[in-house]
C-alpha cells in the first residue's frame, strides 16, 4: 500500500482545476484500504484523548464537494473510534431568519469546536462563495447594506468576502484553532452514477431531490468557482487539501491519514503532567482505596 504524504495533497494558490485528480490508486485492495483506515482512526482517536485532555487547540475539519463527494459516510467512518464527547458535527443547510439577521460567518463562528475538541463543518463557509456565486440572487436575501440589486454584486464584493473568510480564519488559527480544509473532489461521470445509484434504490430515493440535477447542470460554473475560491484562500495557517473522491474507501483513508500525520507534528500536544503534590501522594491514594 502506498505511503501518504499530506503534502502531496495540499493544494497550491497556483493551482490548475484539470491538475486536481479525483482518483488515487492507493496500490492496496479495498480491504486493505478498510483495515488501514481502521487502524488510523483508532490512533485519532487517541490522539483526540490528548488533545482534550492538553485543553490549548481546537481542530476545525471543513468539508466541501459537489453533491454525492461522499461527506456523511465519511465523517461517519472516520471518527467512529473518537469519544462523544470529543466531535461534534454540524450540516450547514439553507440560512435561517435568524441566521439571516447576523453576517452570513455569524452562524459559523457559533459552532467553531472549543478547546480540546474536533469540530466537523458538512459544507462550510465556503458556501458563501460557491453557491452563491453561482445564485447571486441568494445574496439579497442578506440584507446586505448598499447591496439593492445584483449589479451591486460585482467582482469587488467577491474580493471582499474572500477577504472576510482570510480574516476569519487567519484570526480563528492564531488563537489556538487548527484548520483543515477538504475538497471531495468527484468526477461528474462518478457523480451520474451515484445519482442514478440514488434512483435505481428505494432506500435512497429520500436523498434524492430533483435539484441536484439543476445543480448538475452547472457543474462547470461550480468548477470556476470551486478553483478561485481554493486559489484565493489555500494560506500556510488555513490549507486545502485536494481529496481524490471517485473511491470512497479511498477518501475516507486520504482524510484520515492526513488528519494523523499533521497533527502528529504537533510536539507540544501532550498529556498534561500531574500536578507534583498529588503526584507524590499516588501511592497514599491508592492504599485509601484499597483498605477502604
Amino acid at each position: 500500500m502506498k505511503k501518504i504524504d499530506p503534502n502531496d495533497f495540499k493544494v497550491s494558490a497556483h493551482h490548475r482545476r484539470e491538475d486536481l485528480p479525483s482518483s488515487f490508486d492507493l496500490d492496496a485492495s479495498e480491504k486493505k484500504i478498510e483495515k488501514e483506515l481502521e487502524k488510523t482512526r483508532e490512533e485519532l482517536g487517541e490522539l483526540q484523548d490528548v488533545l482534550y485532555a492538553h485543553g490549548k487547540y481546537g481542530v476545525l475539519v471543513c468539508l466541501q464537494g459537489m453533491d454525492t463527494a461522499g461527506k456523511d459516510s465519511l465523517i461517519r467512518e472516520v471518527f467512529k473510534d473518537f469519544n462523544a464527547r470529543g466531535v461534534v458535527v454540524h450540516s450547514f443547510k439553507t440560512p435561517t431568519a435568524l441566521e439571516k439577521r447576523h453576517d452570513y460567518l455569524w452562524r459559523h463562528y457559533c459552532k467553531l469546536p472549543e478547546r480540546g475538541k474536533f469540530g466537523v463543518f458538512n459544507r462550510t463557509h465556503y458556501e458563501n462563495v460557491l453557491i452563491t456565486r453561482v445564485h447571486p440572487e441568494y445574496i439579497l436575501g442578506e440584507n446586505i447594506p448598499k447591496v439593492n440589486s445584483l449589479d451591486d454584486i460585482n467582482e469587488a464584493f467577491w474580493d471582499q468576502r474572500f477577504e472576510q473568510i482570510n480574516d476569519f480564519e487567519r484570526i480563528i488559527s492564531q488563537n489556538g484553532t487548527i484548520i483543515f480544509k477538504f475538497f471531495l473532489n468527484i468526477s461528474k461521470e462518478r457523480q451520474k452514477y451515484r445519482l442514478l445509484r440514488r434512483l435505481n434504490k428505494p432506500n435512497k430515493h429520500w436523498k434524492f431531490s430533483p435539484a441536484d440535477l439543476d445543480e448538475r447542470d452547472l457543474w462547470d460554473d461550480y468548477m470556476d468557482c470551486y478553483e478561485d475560491a481554493i486559489t484565493r484562500t489555500s494560506k500556510t495557517h488555513a490549507p486545502w487539501f485536494n481529496i481524490p473522491a471517485d473511491d470512497k474507501a479511498t477518501a475516507r483513508y486520504l482524510v484520515a491519514k492526513i488528519l494523523l500525520e499533521t497533527l502528529q507534528r504537533y510536539n507540544d500536544i501532550k498529556t498534561p503532567e500531574l500536578d507534583p503534590e498529588i503526584k507524590a501522594q499516588i501511592d497514599d491514594y491508592k492504599d485509601r482505596l484499597n483498605n477502604e
